[in-house]
C-alpha cells in the first residue's frame, strides 16, 4: 500500500510504502502539492464504551468490541484500552473473559487492543470523587480478586486505577507494581501524605487529573496539587471543553511538561447518543444538547462523549502547544508509558521504515473544532476512509 501525507513532526511531504503491517520505505516527495497531515494512529488508554456499546454492561458481547473499535477508527484511533469500571466481581470476570476470548480469536482486533484498564472498584465512596461509579460496588483493594480478574483476562490487564486512601491500597500498589501492572491514582479523596505514600509504593499515573474530585477542596493542601507536583506521575487529561477549563489545561501542561501528559477521551457508552436521560447500570446519566455527559440532577460529569479527534484541537488551543505535541500526547507518550510499539524517544521514528503501519491522515487548520479524519490504517490495513 502507498500513502502520501505531510508529517506532523517535520512538515515534510512523504510517501510511505506499507507491507506486512509495517512501514517498508519512506521517501520525500517535495512540496509540489498540498497533502493531508500524516501521523501515527492515536492510542486511547481509557475507553469505557461508545454509541450504546459498553465494556462494563451486564449484556456485553464480543461483537461490541468490533463495533467500538470501528467507531474509534473514524476518529483516527487505532489502538485503545477497553476500560471496565466499578461493578460486581462476577460481572468483571465475565466481561474480561469475553474480551480476552474475542481478542484471541481475531488477530485484527488484538492489534487494536494492547491492554485492558480497570477503573475501580477500589475507589472513593464519596460523592464527587466517586464520579458516576455505582456506590453499591465500591470496595477495598483485594489482590486475590485482582488475580481472578487477571486470570480471566489472560494477562491483558495493564492498568488499574484506584483511590490511594482505601484500606490496604498502598500494599496493593506495591504488589501490582511487582506484577508488572501499572497503577494510576484516580477517583481519590486522599490527603497529600497518602498520595506521596502511593507514589513511593509505585503509582505512576494520575487518571483524568482534576476530574473525579470534590466540588470544593482545600485550596493548597489537596490531592490535585500533590499529584501535579509528583514528577513520578504522568497525568492523563480530558480536553473536551467540559472536563477541564482551558486555564487548568494550560497549567497542567506547563507543570507536568509534554513528556508526562497523556491525552485520553474517557468516552462512555452514552457518547454519540441523542440528548436525553439514560440508565447506565444503576446510574441515571444525561446527554446534554452540547454533547457532554453528566450524572442526572448533579454537577458531576459521567465520562465523555467526544473522541480524540475533538480533544487534540482543544489541547492545542488551551495549552498553546503544537500539533505535533498534541499528537504525541495520544501516541508516543502513552506508548512509551506502557512500553508498546511506537514508543521511541524520537517522535519522527513512528513514521520511519520499520515502524508499525498504524497511521492516520487528516485535515487540520488552527481554529477547527475537530480534525477531519480522512483515512485510518491499522496494521497496514485501511479501517476507516478510502
Amino acid at each position: 500500500m502507498k500513502i502520501e501525507g505531510k508529517s506532523v513532526y517535520s512538515g515534510e511531504n512523504v510517501r510511505l510504502i506499507l507491507a506486512e503491517g509495517r512501514i517498508k520505505t519512506r521517501e520525500s516527495i517535495g512540496a509540489k502539492k498540498a497533502l493531508p497531515w500524516l501521523a501515527p494512529g492515536f492510542l486511547d488508554i481509557q475507553v469505557n464504551g461508545y454509541r450504546g456499546s459498553d465494556y462494563s454492561s451486564e449484556d456485553f458481547t464480543p461483537e461490541q468490541i468490533a463495533r467500538i473499535t470501528a467507531d474509534l477508527a473514524s476518529s483516527g484511533t487505532t489502538r485503545h484500552f477497553p476500560t471496565l469500571i466499578t461493578g460486581a466481581q462476577a460481572k468483571l470476570e465475565h466481561n474480561l473473559a469475553l474480551i480476552a476470548s474475542a481478542l484471541e480469536a481475531d488477530p485484527g482486533l488484538r492489534s487494536a487492543v494492547p491492554g485492558i484498564h480497570i477503573e475501580g472498584p477500589f475507589i472513593s465512596a464519596e460523592d464527587g470523587p466517586r464520579g458516576a461509579h455505582d456506590p453499591a460496588y465500591v470496595r477495598d483493594p483485594d489482590y486475590d480478586e485482582f488475580s481472578r480478574w487477571q486470570e480471566a483476562a489472560r494477562g491483558l490487564i495493564r492498568l488499574v486505577t484506584l483511590a490511594a486512601e482505601r484500606p490496604g491500597a498502598v500494599e496493593f500498589i506495591r504488589r501490582l507494581t511487582l506484577a508488572g501492572v501499572r497503577v494510576a491514582l484516580g477517583h481519590t479523596a486522599a490527603d497529600p501524605e497518602t498520595i506521596r505514600e502511593a507514589v513511593q509504593a509505585g503509582a505512576t499515573l494520575s487518571t483524568h487529573l482534576g476530574n473525579g474530585s470534590h466540588g470544593l477542596i482545600p485550596r493548597l493542601k489537596n490531592y490535585i496539587w500533590e499529584q501535579l507536583a509528583a514528577d513520578e506521575l504522568c497525568a492523563s487529561i480530558i480536553t473536551d471543553g467540559f472536563h477541564l477549563p482551558d486555564a487548568v489545561i494550560k497549567t497542567f501542561w506547563r507543570a507536568k511538561g509534554r513528556e508526562r501528559i497523556i491525552l485520553t477521551s474517557d468516552v462512555a457508552v452514552m457518547g454519540g447518543r441523542p440528548p436525553g436521560r439514560y440508565n447506565w447500570g444503576n446510574i441515571r446519566v444525561e446527554v446534554f444538547a452540547d454533547g457532554h455527559l453528566g450524572v442526572a440532577g448533579t454537577e458531576y460529569l459521567a465520562g465523555a462523549a467526544h473522541l480524540l479527534d475533538h480533544d487534540i484541537p482543544r489541547l492545542i488551543r488551551a495549552a498553546g502547544c503544537s500539533l505535533a505535541e498534541a499528537v504525541d500526547a495520544c501516541t508516543r507518550i502513552p506508548a512509551r508509558f506502557f512500553n508498546l510499539p511506537g514508543s521511541s524517544s524520537a517522535p519522527e521514528a513512528a513514521l520511519q521504515p520499520g515502524a508499525p503501519a498504524d497511521l492516520v491522515l487528516f485535515g487540520f487548520e488552527p481554529g477547527m473544532e475537530h480534525l477531519e479524519i480522512l483515512r485510518t490504517i491499522r496494521a497496514g490495513r485501511v479501517v476507516y476512509g478510502g
